[in-house]
């Protein structure tokens, strides 16, 4: 696959945090999957005594999904194929597919894209907001607070003008419960 030129789709921490070169950037829409707090994280938001939470995709009919599509160069490919699997596969929880991306200038792409993997032991369904807030609020990984990985998701989100109600209702309710 990384012989040329390819896509990657970013919807939570890729947005804010790529750690790649690449030569185009653009808000994209992925059809038939939800952005949601639903992976306990044992490495960078958290440990495997005290799990964090962070961003996967969950497949679901009818959803999409809003984030950054990044293109990356032939000239990076490589390494940026071997970065993205030692940073996205630590523990397997996330499958790796290529899936079909709308940019919002309207082409089609295939995007490297990295999803839940719904059989994995790290799976968190059906976690209600108020549960997700209270793990977010008290978790901390190998990579600072869960809560600086809500507050940078949900600030790369506006700043590329993307609404998500969830994730702001989350981020809501986190500061609530801190007293903020």
């Amino acid at each position: 696959m990384a012989q040329g030129e390819f896509w990657v789709f970013g919807y939570g921490s890729l947005m804010w945090n790529p750690g790649f070169a690449y030569q185009e950037r653009q808000v994209a829409t992925l059809h038939g999957y939800r952005r949601s707090f639903c992976m306990h994280s044992i490495e960078h938001r958290g440990t495997p005594d005290r799990p964090g939470l962070v961003l996967a995709l969950e497949e679901m009919a009818g959803a999409s999904c809003r984030g950054v599509g990044f293109r990356v160069g032939p000239d990076h490919a490589e390494e940026t194929l071997a970065y993205l699997r030692a940073r996205e596969l630590v523990t397997d929880a996330y499958l790796e597919r290529h899936c079909p991306l709308t940019l919002d200038d309207g082409r089609q792409v295939e995007a490297l894209t990295y999803v839940m993997d719904l059989e994995h032991a790290q799976y968190a369904r059906d976690l209600s907001l108020d549960d997700q807030a209270a793990i977010i609020g008290r978790a901390v990984g190998g990579r600072g607070p869960n809560t600086d990985y809500l507050h940078a998701t949900v600030a790369a989100l506006d700043e590329q003008g993307i609404a998500d109600e969830e994730l702001a209702e989350l981020a809501r309710r986190v500061a609530d419960q801190a007293g903020i």
